[in-house]
């Protein structure tokens, strides 16, 4: 998320100082690309590990504060909310074994967080979206304490003039407003980076965006939001939803999202992209900057640039250019950000392997890509990737495949080529690239994900299928084995404590309206063996209920006159999602009721029986 010490521009003024220093940083960039003062000749690799931090019950914990304290290691960071840090890996030069290298020292940073965290009775998951993420851990108090966040947040919403929405449909369907940015954090990425030559900076982003559509279908591991499914990497419709600053509108309008693939190849150089967002992008956040770039040169020294980075870093895109400055030295790389954590290290590795190695076999075949391929089928193949996974079928050398024998004939051999090019250790060249083969061949993240659920599904509500696809998740990062190699969940694992009426609610309910007939809601009652059912009306508030024990009391010919107002029980108590259980049985024993409608904003969610709450009476 970048750093922390920035903020809204609240004058006129401190919005045209750092737009000077944006300016400024442009024309440095375009001054050391032209005299050659960016590193070339080398290529580095990179990575950011983000991960999510549950609690005994593998539900977000909300102690990344205290737990970043206690580890007190430069390498990590806080994110968006309470439930995720960051790692920040050291460069690696691309030779070798710096995969595997860097693999043992993810695997050290993991460990000692899973260490310091198991003092505040806290785990560490590495997972694209956490399963056990709900609506109430989605709620403004969960923003990470930092001014960057709350500046990002109000921001966001002041562009955006209204609460977000989120429309996502798949097998199940989700659509939901909400306040805050917070939906962003649902999303933990394990984010890549590799250096590249300036003066092909255009072909290689190109050529990036070319490949991303294949590698993502092989790489998909976040099918689950709320416990619906949707896409097979959720992160990508998520993302732009979640922070989406574009209002809808009468008027036919082409508007671009923050976050997105892109829109055309890209031309001539890194400031061309640079210049092309600053023109199409508002500056969101300041911050105090003290260094003026072309001055810094001039003294011959290498600028940081900060102002663009900052802007740069509030456009997501998921192929990110990006330009650093250390040591004396300034690189530019391209930031992979479509990959999501998990399922294991050993994945996110031969992720990285298998697309660093793509990178790298680019050559004279697929030079200038851009007058290969179309733009649109890179981002139809991107779009679809996201949505179907493995199961894509995707658009390549002008013909169509499906996404497993694009990988495996054409990728994978591809990626081989460019890795044996290009020096890296031949027995990780096969460790890392069977990897990717067998996981094509047998099941992605996704799949796995996908298949437990809906076995857990059938034995268990909603809920506990959720908590215990993460205590399985979990076991099996232990051992540090690849998705392919892992078992499915064993559904006679212990059962895990529900504090709140939201993990045991029913959400798929039959409800219905004031002016229905009576005859009708009970012929309904009927058909479905329903003891309690809800009334709304038209835009879905609670306004009565109708019970098997009150109707029973009414004469039945005045029910065959009779609509759904007149029959109903108008007096209702109802709870939210967030009430604790035993306050709902509470309730429930004090006025003697079989049920308990569950109300949020007003409006109906869900209803809790007597049957739901007994386990825990």
């Amino acid at each position: 998320m970048g750093e922390h010490f920035i903020k809204i521009s609240d004058s006129r003024k401190e919005h045209g100082t750092f737009l000077s220093h944006l300016l400024s940083d442009i024309k440095a960039l375009e001054h050391m690309l032209e005299h050659k003062l960016i590193e070339a000749g080398i290529t580095r690799i990179g990575a950011e590990q983000e991960f999510c931090l549950v609690d005994s019950n593998f539900r977000p914990s909300d102690k990344a504060v205290e737990i970043l304290k206690s580890i007190n290691d430069h390498h990590f960071t806080t994110e968006l909310a309470k439930y995720n840090l960051e790692i920040n890996l050291d460069p690696e030069v691309c030779e070798d074994k710096c995969f595997s290298v860097m693999e043992v020292k993810l695997l050290e940073f993991l460990n000692l967080a899973a260490k310091r965290a198991q003092n505040f009775d806290t785990k560490v998951l590495l997972t694209g979206i956490l399963p056990t993420i709900s609506k109430n851990t989605l709620e403004y108090h969960y923003i990470t304490p930092v001014p960057r966040y709350y500046a990002l947040n109000d921001r966001m919403k002041e562009l955006r003039g209204d609460d977000f929405s989120l429309h996502l449909k798949g097998v199940d369907e989700l659509t939901i407003k909400h306040s805050s940015v917070l939906f962003e954090a649902c999303n933990t990425s394990f984010q890549m980076h590799l250096q590249i030559d300036p003066d092909r900076f255009a072909d290689a982003y190109n050529w990036s965006q070319a490949i991303a559509g294949p590698v993502l279908a092989a790489c998909t591991n976040s099918p689950l939001l709320l416990g619906r499914e949707l896409w097979s990497e959720n992160r990508i419709a998520l993302f732009q939803q979640s922070i989406d600053t574009r209002s809808s509108s009468y008027a036919l309008k082409d508007q671009l999202a923050r976050v997105s693939f892109g829109q055309k190849w890209v031309t001539d150089s890194i400031a061309n992209i640079y210049k092309e967002d600053i023109s199409r992008f508002p500056i969101i956040l300041t911050k105090e900057i003290e260094e003026n770039s072309e001055e810094t040169l001039k003294q011959g020294k290498i600028p940081k640039l900060a102002a663009l980075n900052l802007h740069n870093g509030t456009i997501y895109k998921w192929n990110r250019a990006c330009y650093g400055a250390a040591g004396g030295k300034a690189h530019v790389r391209i930031e992979n950000r479509y990959i999501p954590a998990g399922p294991s290290v050993k994945d996110e590795m031969a992720n990285f392997v298998f697309w660093a190695g793509l990178m790298m076999a680019q050559g004279e075949r697929f030079s200038n890509i851009a007058a290969q391929m179309d733009f649109k089928d890179a981002k139809s193949n991107f779009l679809k990737a996201a949505r179907y996974g493995k199961e894509s079928v995707l658009m390549w050398n002008g013909q169509l495949w499906n996404a497993p024998d694009l990988l495996l004939k054409e990728f994978l051999p591809l990626a081989e080529s460019g890795l044996r090019n290009n020096n890296i250790n031949k027995k990780d060249i096969q460790n890392y690239l069977s990897i990717i083969e067998k996981r094509i061949v047998g099941k992605n993240g996704s799949q796995w994900l996908i298949s437990n659920y809906r076995n857990l599904n059938r034995n268990y509500k909603r809920d506990d299928s959720l908590v215990k696809l993460c205590e399985c998740t979990f076991n099996h990062q232990q051992q540090n084995i690849p998705v392919h190699q892992w078992s499915d969940c064993d559904l006679k694992s212990k059962t895990f404590a529900s504090s709140s009426i939201d993990h045991i609610m029913s959400t798929q309910l039959i409800t219905v309206r004031t002016k229905d007939s009576a005859q009708l809601a009970l012929s309904i009652m009927n058909w479905n063996d329903i003891h309690h059912m809800p009334v709304e009306d038209g835009r879905g508030k609670l306004m009565g209920l109708l019970t098997h024990s009150h109707i029973s009391k009414l004469d039945a010919p005045n029910i065959e006159e009779a609509n759904v107002a007149d029959i109903m029980v108008k007096e209702v108590v109802s709870i939210s999602p967030f009430t604790p259980i035993k306050e709902a049985i509470a309730i429930m024993k004090k006025n003697e009721f079989g049920c308990l409608p569950v109300v949020e904003h007003e409006e109906l969610v869900g209803i809790v029986t007597i049957k739901d709450v007994k386990p825990f009476d």
